[in-house]
């Protein structure tokens, strides 16, 4: 597997980062980028397969898909064999892959939550973004592709639009009237950003949360867009 051929700062400008690259140079930004992705492929090459997760466990959805209470966890787990179309050795290879990516992620992040979503049709006919790789607290699998849904998801707004959108403080941003998907209120920080394959079509997302404040600096985000423009050659 190969990258997606989309360059930093094509990947910059399309999901419209500029402004998160504070007193930082787009050429520096772009270099520390680079060494990342460069660290990433090397992490990949050399990573022990993961246990992959076929089912995982998902909250309680209540009226209009939001979560519940949090923490009720649903009595049956998610399984992602239907929507992957099976249980093949193709979509196992990836699986490992984009969990290895997560671990990465993990380690070199230190944020409380992580997750890759990959936009799909599931088995009612609906656009989704589903997560195929997390890890953190249980988080719901589906996220429905539609503008009334993105009206109270970041998740599905940056899956329909491309644009990315990093808030820092969670309470400050909802104080000033910004919509947010809340299912763990511990979350104080939030960044999600698209993913684009090689012809250029939204393939789907990451999610990263953290329960502190300010944690989305230029080095943190050179990080996630690293993962962005490596996650894509992965997706099953």
């Amino acid at each position: 597997m190969s990258q997606a051929d989309v360059s930093v700062s094509d990947y910059i400008t399309r999901a419209g980062l500029t402004q998160q690259l504070g007193a930082v140079t787009e050429t520096a930004f772009v270099e520390k980028v680079q060494q990342y992705q460069l660290n990433l492929q090397q992490f990949l090459q050399q990573a022990s397969s993961v246990q992959v997760q076929w089912q995982y466990q998902v909250p309680e959805l209540g009226e209009g898909g939001a979560c519940s209470l949090f923490g009720q966890l649903a009595d049956e787990p998610y399984d992602l064999t239907a929507i992957l179309g099976g249980q093949t050795e193709h979509n196992q290879v990836a699986l490992q892959a984009l969990g290895n990516i997560a671990a990465f992620y993990r380690e070199h992040s230190g944020l409380d939550w992580f997750g890759v979503y990959q936009a799909r049709t599931n088995t009612d006919a609906e656009a989704v973004l589903v997560k195929l790789a997390y890890y953190g607290a249980a988080s719901r699998a589906e996220f429905p592709l539609n503008s009334e849904f993105a009206k109270i998801s970041n998740n599905s707004t940056v899956g329909l639009t491309g644009k990315a959108r990093v808030i820092n403080d969670v309470t400050a941003y909802l104080d000033s009237g910004g919509e947010y998907y809340t299912c763990d209120p511990k979350v104080q920080a939030e960044a999600c950003l698209p993913l684009f394959d090689q012809s250029g079509k939204i393939a789907g997302i990451v999610d990263a949360e953290d329960f502190n404040k300010n944690v989305f600096t230029a080095d943190a985000m050179a990080l996630l867009v690293a993962v962005c423009l490596t996650v894509p050659a992965y997706l099953p």
